[in-house]
This record gives structure tokens, C-alpha cells and sequence, in this order.
């Protein structure tokens, strides 16, 4: 295996965990990390294309993956699905619910159309299939689930649908926390801020800029990567984290601590971890990565 972990080899060994949301971005990230610490994993997403793409990438490094398209937010779609993983994979240890998306829009220009897309997505989708493991499978045999969030702590202007849903997803992950926990189930978040993934490049060029703008301001002067967010996923979902329920992991270089008055001066001193070997920078932050 190609990936440089921090964490122990042979970390998972045995286990089957689930990634949603796995055929691009810190998905496919996460489930590279899993499979260097001898996880199982099932991949999930919509596009069937971008899930195989990522299954080659694994299978030609040697681990095992199974892979399941799925629309999360279609209940009967997911139901199924969750049956299909441990038929194929006779268990679920582990979820992470990181199937998400958004795009930039004021709240006057979000249509009702627009507005529900966004919260089934990062919402009620990742509720059904936190359901749905549960259900299924964890009830009767305990694990562990990580929520997906994000930096919404001072709300999201420009993109308010996805902030209310991230809240929401908070809330259902203090909820499932405590309702679960005789189950031997834990339920954490991890909240990311500003991450490179080449996912950037949809962006248009307001946002692009406002993504370089946030570099200047931010305390550690740097985006995140996607390898700094499996780590805190991988952390949450080990033995470490036993402890650990109901809570949420922020990793976001301090961004919502920032002050209107206190300025930070320019520094090259928080140096970024990257041991992901199949990583995408998008070209406008190219530069600033090098």
C-alpha cells in the first residue's frame, strides 16, 4: 500500500466499513487510508463510474472493495442497499456518512427545488443510511458512525441551505448518540473547513477567488487536505475514540476563532500532512501548494 498513514498497520483488520460519498474528494481519501489498515470497505455513491474508478485504484493496491450506487435520498434505495453490503460483506463495523453537496447561492435566489436537493443530501440522506446500518446490522452488533459536517459554526452566507442541513446533522449526531449508545454504537462528526480537493475547479471564478481570500485571513494561512480529514475520520471510528460519543471534531485550522480585531501576520509555520499518494490539487491553488 501507497498510503502513508499515521496509524497503526493492521488498525481495522477484519472490519468492513462503509464510505458514502466515496468515488471522489475526501471519500475516496478515506477509503485509500481504510484499506492501508487492512479494512474491508464498500464504497457508495451515485455515480457507478467514479466508484469504479476508485475500486481499480484500491484492488490494484490489493484491498478488498465492493461497490454500490445509491441515491441516499431515496429511503427504499437506501434500505436496500445496506442489505446489499452485508450480504456481500457479511457485516458494518463502521459508517461514514460522507455523501454531501451543495452549490453557491444566496437564500433570496435558492428555489424550493434547490433548497430541498441540498438538505436531502446532506441531511436526510445521511440520516437514512445511518438508519439503516443500524437498523440492519449495529443494533444487534454494535460500531461506530462519523457525520459529515462542516464549518458552519458562524452560519454559511452563500450557501444557507447546506448550513442549515450541516446543523441539522449535528443535532441528529447528539441524538443517535445517546439513543444508540446501549447498542454499543458511537456517533461522532467530524466538521472540515475550507479543504483542497479538485473539486474546487467547478467553482467560478467569484468563488475561487473567495476561496484565496480565505487563505489570507485564515489563522494557519493554508487550506486543509483531504488526508488531515481521513486522519480525524480513522481516529473516530478506532479503538482510541471509545470515549467518544456525541461529539463533534473540528478540523479547520482555527477559522472560526478568527477575530475582526485581531490580525494575524503572514506565516509559513502550520506545515500541511499529505499522505494521501493519489491526490488532486485543484489548478487554482496549485501554487500556493507547491
Amino acid at each position: 500500500m501507497n498510503y502513508r498513514s499515521v496509524f497503526r498497520p493492521g488498525l481495522f483488520d477484519g472490519q468492513t466499513i462503509v464510505v458514502t460519498g466515496g468515488g471522489s474528494g475526501i471519500g475516496r481519501c478515506t477509503a485509500h487510508e481504510l484499506i492501508s489498515l487492512g479494512s474491508r470497505v464498500a464504497l457508495v455513491g451515485r455515480s457507478s463510474e467514479k466508484l469504479e474508478a476508485v475500486q481499480r485504484e484500491i484492488q490494484t493496491e490489493g484491498g478488498t472493495v465492493t461497490i454500490h450506487p445509491c441515491d441516499i435520498r431515496d429511503e427504499e434505495i437506501v434500505k436496500q442497499t445496506v442489505a446489499d453490503i452485508i450480504a456481500q460483506q457479511g457485516a458494518i463495523h463502521g459508517l461514514v456518512n460522507n455523501a454531501g453537496g451543495q452549490f453557491p447561492a444566496l437564500l433570496e435566489d435558492i428555489s424550493m427545488k434547490g433548497w430541498e436537493a441540498v438538505i436531502r443530501t446532506n441531511l436526510t440522506g445521511g440520516f437514512l443510511f445511518a438508519r439503516e446500518c443500524y437498523v440492519q446490522w449495529m443494533k444487534a452488533n454494535g460500531g461506530s458512525v462519523v457525520n459529515m459536517i462542516a464549518d458552519m459554526w458562524n452560519s454559511m452566507p452563500g450557501m444557507g441551505h447546506s448550513g442549515a442541513a450541516r446543523k441539522g446533522m449535528l443535532s441528529f449526531t447528539e441524538t443517535a448518540a445517546l439513543e444508540w449508545a446501549p447498542s454499543g454504537v458511537r456517533v461522532n462528526a467530524i466538521a472540515p473547513g475550507l479543504i483542497i480537493s479538485s473539486g474546487m475547479n467547478t467553482y467560478d471564478d467569484a468563488w475561487q477567488r473567495r476561496v484565496k481570500a480565505r487563505i489570507a485571513s485564515h489563522p494557519v494561512k493554508r487550506l486543509g487536505t483531504e488526508s488531515e480529514i481521513s486522519a480525524g475520520i480513522v481516529f473516530l471510528l478506532s479503538e482510541a475514540a471509545a470515549f467518544m460519543t456525541g461529539s463533534c471534531l473540528r478540523m479547520d485550522g482555527g477559522a472560526p476563532n478568527i477575530r475582526m480585531n485581531w490580525e494575524i501576520a503572514d506565516h509559513t509555520k502550520n506545515k500541511p500532512y499529505n499522505g494521501f499518494h493519489l491526490t488532486e490539487i485543484p489548478d487554482f491553488l496549485r501554487e500556493e501548494s507547491e
